[in-house]
């Protein structure tokens, strides 16, 4: 088999299992096409961008697992995935990754519910009578 890197990407509640294998440029993310996959172009640029930062898009064939969260997570798990392994390509990129913010996972995530609120922060309607 040939050379295959592989890279978990993480966003919210999404979790991505990004394979890159040397290749044309095929991306393929759950057994879908990227363009069937994603509705919105701003998601498909999202996930694409580490291979356009690198100059490597025609390079490599990306095959990606993704699972959680919403497609706006997901492009984001898959746009770190792909940076990690890009990374095991050659350590190299590291600098140019590190640069446009795509190793850094983002810590953001939805705020619990608390009590006596109908959401993380918002407190039920007051009405003086």
């Amino acid at each position: 088999m040939a050379t295959q890197y592989m890279g978990t990407g993480r966003r919210k509640t999404s979790v991505a299992r990004v394979f890159l294998t040397p290749g044309n440029g095929k991306f393929i993310i759950n057994k879908k096409d990227i363009e069937e996959y994603f509705d919105y172009d701003t998601l498909k640029v999202t996930a694409k961008s580490p291979l356009e930062v690198t100059e490597s898009l025609g390079k490599f064939d990306v095959y990606v697992t993704v699972k959680g969260g919403g497609f706006t997570g997901q492009a984001g798990a898959i746009r770190h995935g792909i940076a990690r392994a890009l990374l095991e390509v050659s350590a190299e990129l590291r600098p140019v990754l590190k640069r446009a913010g795509y190793l850094t996972r983002d810590p953001r995530k939805k705020e619990r519910k608390k009590y006596g609120l109908k959401k993380a922060r918002r407190s039920p309607q007051f009405s003086k009578r």
